[in-house]
Parts: structure tokens; sequence; C-alpha cells
């Protein structure tokens, strides 16, 4: 069984009323048939989580529903045209970050990547694009306790991936082991 075929066991997007956020898990094959993902590393002048290695995403609007949210987000953050969306494979556990009152819903989806991706500097500082085998490198992660819980914790050279984009991640790795 293939990677994709993996991914097409995930369950629906989750449709929590009291979801706030959503963030995009956008995957690609590169020219060599290689699996990326994407991530944003936000930069240090913002107001949450600043320096933090996430997803492309954000808060919801008036009517959109978590996909709608994620896939506008993911063309405000990086130029991710909607239509490069080949497919929403589905959605994983919605998390919280330190604000517990409102859940971020991760939709993840296969796209067409762009030639380019043109990062927002008012929200994207760098745009990361690991092989998802490297991320399926348990020798790469490390657990650090963090108010009383220990934490996953990976390290790119651009930044640190941690928090609740970690836990998307380590969820997004089940599925695909």
């Amino acid at each position: 069984m293939d990677l994709w075929d993996r991914l097409a066991t995930l369950p629906a997007v989750a449709t929590a009323p009291d979801a706030g956020y959503a963030v995009l898990v956008p995957l690609y094959e590169d020219e060599n048939g290689t699996v990326r993902i994407v991530f944003t590393r936000r930069p240090e002048h913002m107001r949450t989580h600043p320096g933090d290695v996430v997803f492309p995403g954000g808060g919801r609007e008036e009517g959109e529903d978590a996909v709608a949210t994620a896939l506008r987000e993911a063309w405000e953050e990086v130029r991710l045209p909607a239509e490069n969306v080949v497919e929403i494979l589905g959605g994983l556990t919605p998390v919280t970050t330190r604000d517990r009152t409102r859940l971020i819903v991760p939709v993840v989806a296969r796209i067409d990547r762009p030639d380019e991706l043109v990062p927002d500097p008012a929200e994207v500082e760098h745009i990361i694009e690991p092989p998802i085998e490297h991320l399926l490198d348990e020798s790469r992660w490390v657990t650090q306790p963090w108010h009383g819980h220990d934490l996953w914790f990976y390290e790119f050279a651009e930044g640190m991936l941690w928090g609740a984009t970690a836990f998307m991640v380590r969820e997004l790795l089940e599925h695909l082991r």
C-alpha cells in the first residue's frame, strides 16, 4: 500500500461547531516522486506563536467551514490557489494551543504544487517543504517537558516544529506507518 492509499483511510474533516481555526496540511509529490509537506515559519513580530513552524491556516470567517478556511488561509499566506488542491484527503483530530477556547481543525490535502509559493511577509517568514520520509524518521524527533507535559519537537534549519503542529504531524505519520 503506498502513501496515498494509506492517507485514504483518514477520517472526514471534523465539523466541530466550536472550531475557530483551520489549517491546511498540504502534501505533494515533487518531480522526483518524493512526497513533501508544506509548513511555514511565522515571523518573530507575530502577536501569537512568533517564530513557530506551523501549517498555513487561521481564523474562520462567517459562513466558512474548515475546508474553506484552510483553503483561503493557504492562498493568503503562501499563494496556494484553491484549484491546485487536487483532493481533500480527510482530517486529523482537532486540537487546541495555549488558547484552549477554540479548536483548530486540520484539513489534509493532496496538492499540485504551483511553480512558486509566495510567502506573505506579514504572516510567513519561511516556507519549509521537507520530504515526508524525514518526518517518518523517529531518530529526528525528541520529546521535552513543557509545563508538566512531554511534547514532541522536530528541528528544521529554519525553526522548531512543536506543540499543536507537532501533534498533528505525529497523528498524520501514524496513518502512514
